[in-house]
This record gives C-alpha cells, structure tokens and sequence, in this order.
C-alpha cells in the first residue's frame, strides 16, 4: 500500500484518468473530491459489502456529469 501525506487543496493522480482532491481535513475525518470518467464507479467499501450481502437499500454513488 502507498501512502501519502497532502494537505487540503493537493491532488493524487491515479492513472491518466481519476484524481483525488483533498477538500478538507476536520477532526473527524478527510473529505475527498474525485474526478473520474463517467463509466467508472466511485463506491464507499463499505456500500459496495452491503451489496454484495444483498442488501438493494445500499445507496450507490455516481459522479456528478
């Protein structure tokens, strides 16, 4: 695992196509923008294991266009 250290305002390129934006830092955890392209899911882990245990309430998160 690679991990990084960025302040509110950097950015994290994932391949040529997602970047990660810090938004903000609080106390209570970090708030991230990610830019991907439209036919790639962005999913919490925690969304997607609802999921996959069945369950069709989990909220599935797409990007704004």
């Amino acid at each position: 695992m690679l991990v990084l250290s960025r302040k509110p305002g950097e950015r994290i390129l994932v391949g040529q196509d997602i970047r990660i934006t810090v938004v903000r830092i609080s106390n209570g955890g970090v708030r991230l923008g990610i830019e991907a392209p439209d036919h790639m899911d962005v999913v919490r882990e925690e969304v997607k294991a609802k999921e996959n245990d069945g369950d069709q309430a989990a909220f599935r998160s797409r990007l704004p266009k």
